[in-house]
């Protein structure tokens, strides 16, 4: 009689952006179904890196993680290593000589290798739902559509499957993810796209309480979904909105198909329907040619407008993009001085606009106990996870992971916000 052979037991460490997290979670899923454990990175026969290859920092951050784990695997801590995602899928040929020591290269996961089931890798009161992969964009910085590939929408059933399982999972907000979920159904249906899939979630999720919309592209950001996101009270009021530079010759040189007037129009517009608003917006410093006017053109629609959240980029540039060959590549010491300015600037924003919330009343998502005692760490639906700020709670009442509550804030800083427990 044959021996059955033991199952290895596998670890991840999953690089980059939610959409990376939410390949990994269906990586171990499978793992999982074919009978192997699934434990941390220290204690894994198997170690997994998803890497991230969009920009410069991700790439490095990828090849040091490798070099980690590759010191783990000297030691004799583990005992085989797979490099997947991004990384080797664009650079695999280039990697193979100089990383002997991998085992197996993987490239991005693609929706047939999707179900409704996965491993969790984040707390279990919220999840990242993955709608789409690849993008229709064509930003001329952007590598995206060359890795993974075209827009590809999944299939509504599979989604409110995933939604449904979630829900008895104990899932009280659901953060939805894609290169640009504004585009999602595009590529499958006329009559399909994201208001139709919002209100299908809504109809099957009754105690998911939050849904939060990550990655709207400005240009597909209607009146219909700015009406679904005003009249839904489970959608967050939160609005995920890169811009990536606001002066038309740079946004035409960046191929993003829409002007400075059509994104000032579009953030009064939802300003106005949706007072109580979050939008969080992305930018780029130093692309091609980018001049010290324009980027003053820049800084003073950031003080303008004063978003609410707002991440930077300083411009990374990626071969096989057509902004590689662009002319005028900024120095990297200009990159950096503007990207600080830009961070000056919003600390300031970022601080004036939390000193608006002393003295209200909010509802705080429970994420995690403090340190200290009767202090728990928890957001506002003005802040997603792992991006945004905290709220820190003061509750003499245990508070378990997941509760949202009503807190009074008592006290703001740059970025967090202080509240007692009502």
């Amino acid at each position: 009689m044959r021996k059955s052979s033991a199952k290895s037991s596998v670890g991840i460490i999953s690089l980059g952006c939610p959409r990376n997290l939410a390949d990994s979670e269906r990586i171990l899923s499978r793992l999982k179904k074919k009978g192997h454990k699934v434990v941390d990175i220290k204690d894994a026969d198997v170690a997994i890196v998803n890497t991230c290859s969009f920009i410069k920092e991700a790439k490095e951050e990828s090849i040091d993680t490798i070099f980690d784990v590759i010191d783990l695997k000297k030691q004799g801590v583990v005992k085989k290593i797979i490099v997947a995602g991004c990384l080797p899928q664009r650079y695999k040929s280039e990697l193979l000589p100089h990383l002997k020591e991998i085992d197996a290269f993987v490239g991005r996961q693609g929706l047939d290798k999707y179900s409704a089931e996965k491993h969790s890798l984040v707390p279990k009161h919220f999840s990242y739902l993955k709608i789409s992969e690849g993008c229709r964009n064509h930003c001329s910085y952007c590598i995206i559509p060359k890795i993974k590939g075209p827009l590809q929408s999944r299939p509504v059933k599979e989604i409110i499957k995933e939604v449904r399982l979630s829900e008895l999972e104990g899932v009280k907000e659901l953060n939805i993810v894609g290169q640009d979920i504004t585009s999602y159904g595009s590529d499958i249906s006329s009559s399909l796209g994201i208001v139709e899939l919002l209100e299908e979630i809504i109809k099957n999720s009754k105690k998911i309480r939050w849904i939060r919309l990550l990655y709207t592209h400005p240009l597909r950001v209607d009146d219909g979904l700015i009406e679904l996101i005003k009249r839904e009270k489970r959608i967050c009021k939160y609005i995920d909105l890169p811009i990536q530079h606001i002066n038309d010759r740079i946004l035409k040189a960046m191929n993003r198909k829409i002007s400075k007037k059509e994104i000032s129009t579009l953030i009064d517009k939802i300003r106005k329907e949706i007072p109580s608003v979050a939008i969080r917006t992305s930018l780029i410093v130093g692309f091609p040619s980018e001049t010290e006017k324009e980027f003053k053109e820049l800084l003073a629609f950031i003080k303008q407008t004063k978003f609410e959240r707002l991440g930077v980029f300083i411009y990374s540039r990626e071969e096989g993009t057509p902004a590689y060959n662009f002319k005028g590549q900024v120095p990297e010491k200009v990159k950096k001085e503007r990207f600080d300015k830009i961070m000056a600037l919003q600390q300031d924003i970022a601080a004036e606009v939390n000193r608006k919330y002393l003295g209200k009343d909010i509802e705080v998502i429970i994420d995690e106990k403090g340190e200290d005692k009767d202090i728990y760490l928890g957001r506002s639906e003005s802040d997603a996870p792992e991006v945004d700020g905290l709220v820190y709670v003061r509750s003499k009442s245990h508070l378990k992971n997941g509760d949202i509550v009503k807190v009074k804030i008592v006290d703001t800083y740059e970025y967090d916000l202080v509240g007692e427990k009502k």
